[in-house]
């Protein structure tokens, strides 16, 4: 795994660039092109010249095929630019505090906190915790009330086992007297300490756990 962290170490792989390889077989194929085009020409019957039109054509595909390569070799850039951009961008997060508004949370050293607000309407409600596979591990009665509400875990499963370290995701379940559809909001705060770049997009390392750049709600220094 790529990795950077606070104290500076990194080490991430470029991938190499396919349109270099592609102008080189395209120079190559049109050399061997000319050779034979000169080849024919000179060892042409006076009296009965080659039809033009056909070496013609192959001149214009040629022409089309290496403005396709320079297009590509152009996407090429404008990706590894973008990407620059990304890795820079997730650098900045490391040993900042941030936010997330999708329910995630990371449990390290068997404790992890979410917060939460619910709609004044709400008569019950029940916390559900499932880790990274989507599996229920544990199941309690929540707060109810206006204002924030928090909950504490300390990564016990609903037979009292200690679960390990890593990522976990609440649900909220509010319910109100008359049926009706009862709004929330929850969070949870956690410190980047690692940056992941061995994936296609640099992923923050909160702990155990590991989120996109897009799942940041908001950022504290």
């Amino acid at each position: 795994m790529s990795t950077v962290d606070p104290t500076g170490s990194s080490s991430s792989s470029q991938p190499q660039s396919q349109s270099n390889a592609a102008t080189q077989q395209l120079a190559g194929n049109f050399n061997t092109f000319l050779t034979l085009l000169t080849t024919q020409l000179q060892n042409q019957d006076p009296l009965s010249p080659m039809d033009s039109n056909q070496f013609t054509q192959q001149l214009v595909e040629f022409s089309g095929v290496e403005q396709q390569i320079n297009t590509n070799s152009n996407l090429e850039n404008l990706i590894s630019l973008t990407q620059s951009r990304s890795n820079s961008d997730a650098v900045s997060y490391l040993g900042k505090s941030v936010t997330m508004s999708n329910g995630k949370g990371a449990l390290i050293n068997g404790a992890a906190t979410w917060t939460y607000a619910l709609d004044d309407k709400a008569t019950a409600n029940t916390l559900t915790v499932s880790d990274s596979t989507g599996k229920v591990v544990y199941s309690t009665p929540g707060a109810l009330g206006t204002g924030v509400q928090t909950f504490n875990w300390n990564g016990k499963d609903s037979y009292g086992n200690q679960l390990p370290d890593g990522q976990y995701s609440v649900t909220l379940t509010p319910q109100a007297a008359d049926g009706s559809a009862v709004d929330y909001a929850i969070a949870s705060k956690g410190v980047v300490s690692q940056v992941d770049f061995s994936g296609t997009t640099p992923q923050l390392m909160i702990g155990p756990m590991e989120i996109p750049l897009t799942d940041v709600a908001a950022l504290q220094n």
